[in-house]
């Protein structure tokens, strides 16, 4: 069936890219503890590019599945496609699923350390204004708060 064969096509590619990807957020990584913004600029164009055709293909593999009579309301393509009795397709679906969820680990990581960069940057900027007057202590949720007379616990 020519839809099942351009299902594992489109498959085949993104498990590719998804490992092309991978690498790229590894690299990025250590581009953020070196803080290499030449090669972050040249790595954030390659993944926003890759990430791009992936989603392009994702449109291509619903519309393949919706001619092969999956319904999108319906729940996970995973489901339809193993229903059907489509066992190879089914074992490409979850390589890509589980290559997309590394990526998605991979890129979580690197957005907590530039979250991190950020308030690092923020908290120097502030003292080389001379902003930083008030006292700052961590909230329950590991947060930097501002001492206010609300948080003060006791005072002479």
């Amino acid at each position: 069936m020519a839809a099942i064969d351009d299902l594992k096509n489109l498959l085949s590619l993104d498990i590719r890219q998804l490992e092309t990807l991978a690498d790229i957020l590894k690299n990025e990584k250590t581009c953020l503890s070196g803080s290499d913004t030449k090669a972050l600029d040249t790595l954030t164009r390659e993944k926003n590019a890759i990430l791009g055709e992936i989603r392009e293909r994702a449109k291509q593999k619903i519309r393949t599945l919706v001619a092969m009579g999956f319904r999108p309301d319906s729940g996970d393509p995973s489901r339809f496609i193993r229903s059907a009795g489509l066992d190879e397709l089914y074992a490409l679906w979850q390589e890509a699923d589980s290559k997309l969820r590394e990526c998605h680990v991979l890129n979580e990581n690197n957005g907590r350390i530039i979250n991190h960069l950020q308030k690092r940057l923020t908290r120097l900027t502030d003292i080389f204004r001379g902003a930083s007057g008030q006292q700052k202590l961590y909230g329950a949720k590991g947060q930097q708060t501002t001492v206010s007379s609300r948080t003060v616990l006791a005072s002479a």
